[in-house]
């Protein structure tokens, strides 16, 4: 295996230019795809503080989540590697897989070859959420607040789904090959997660990423999963300061673990992580 820089230090050779080249096109930040509107607007231009903040929803890039939690996420693999934080890596709420990508590549660039990385999803898109759900699309898009006619309605599902083309299990695995990034370390849980999630052939995760939006999905994944996340490992949620319902099932969860509520980190406006001391 490459040696690792220490924490923090990266410098210059291949293997951080490798990554930063990566990391640069899965947010495509190289071809500058613009974002997709919400059909009742005009095209909406790309911008790149946006691409780079994680702030927009990309028409083509594989990610959304920007330089900071892509960043984030090679740091907290270079520790886990590093300090010898036994576990494989797992995301929940894949998207076009993107994230992963990114990891893979870190695990590829130091010569890793006996941990998979693990991609659980729908692959079919979003659960419908029960009607008492807090997470409406209003929520998300103002100008469907209040008595919004149904034809807005129906446009702001068009706009979820053209978000989620490209997410289907055979566009991730095809996303994969384009970066030659697709071999036996990567394995995808298609499927709710509720079916797939109790009986996943997981055993340790030193890294497991949230990225369920949902607040049942978020809940379910905590409680399935982070009893496998290994002492040292690191879990990160990427909607927490951006969705309420993402947010509370975090804490709901580590409620009603019964252990002290670990130390929350923030990333940047999205996203957080913690490490999980036992």
């Amino acid at each position: 295996m490459t040696d690792l820089p220490p924490t923090g230090a990266h410098h210059d050779g291949p293997v951080q230019l490798y990554l930063d080249l990566l990391k640069r096109c899965v947010t495509n930040v190289i071809y500058q795809d613009p974002p997709i509107s919400p059909p009742w607007v005009p095209q909406t231009p790309f911008d790149l503080e946006a691409r780079v903040d994680g702030l927009d929803c990309p028409s083509q890039a594989h990610t959304m989540v920007g330089f900071a939690r892509l960043d984030n996420l090679r740091e907290l693999t270079e520790r886990v590697l590093r300090d010898g934080v036994p576990g494989d890596f797992l995301e929940a709420g894949v998207g076009r897989g993107g994230a992963m990508i990114f990891l893979r590549g870190v695990l590829k660039a130091y010569g890793v070859a006996d941990r998979r990385v693990w991609l659980a999803d729908s692959f079919q898109g979003f659960p419908e959420p029960p009607a008492e759900a807090r997470y409406q699309l209003r929520d998300v898009y103002p100008e469907l607040a209040g008595e919004a006619d149904e034809g807005r309605r129906q446009a702001a599902e068009a706009m979820k789904a053209l978000f989620l083309r490209g997410g289907s299990a055979d566009d991730v695995r095809e996303n994969f090959r384009r970066y030659d990034l697709l071999d036996e370390q990567v394995r995808l849980l298609p499927g709710w997660l509720a079916d797939t999630l109790p009986t996943a052939a997981v055993q340790r995760l030193a890294i497991l990423r949230v990225d369920n939006d949902l607040y049942d999905s978020t809940y379910l994944t905590l409680e399935h999963l982070y009893p496998r996340v290994s002492p040292g490992g690191y879990v990160v949620v990427d909607d927490y300061h951006f969705l309420d319902e993402c947010r509370q099932a975090v804490h709901d969860y580590l409620k009603a673990t019964g252990e002290p509520e670990p130390e929350l980190i923030t990333i940047d406006r999205c996203g957080v992580y913690w490490r999980r001391e036992s």
